[in-house]
């Protein structure tokens, strides 16, 4: 089971994850990182990193996110890698508690 970046990420976009991803497999949005699922080792490694818990683990990911599952794989074929942490959007602290951000993804590339 792969790792899922879920909707908390959404606007905030916190990169310590990737600083510890030891494959290289998150892809960088806008405003939102994925990861791409048949990159991800299954290692957790970016799990306990993440500032703002969105990360989860495949089985673990919380009903209400079920289409993060096929959002992270569809987006990590279009967005470029990731592979140097970098601060998180200006945005982070006004949106880290915010809840139901999806209305918010951008399906743009970032980098």
């Amino acid at each position: 089971m792969a790792y899922i970046v879920a909707e908390p990420c959404i606007n905030c976009k916190y990169t310590d994850c990737v600083a510890v991803c030891p494959v290289d497999c998150f892809y960088e949005g806008e405003n939102m990182l994925v990861i791409n699922p048949d990159e991800c080792i299954d290692c957790g490694a970016c799990e306990p990193e993440c500032p703002v818990s969105a990360i989860f683990e495949e089985d673990d990911l919380p009903e209400k996110w079920n289409e993060y599952t096929e959002l992270n794989e569809k987006l990590a074929l279009e967005w470029p890698v990731i592979t140097e942490q970098k601060d998180p959007m200006p945005s982070s602290d006004e949106f880290k508690d915010v809840e139901a951000k999806r209305g918010l993804l951008s399906e743009t590339a970032g980098g």
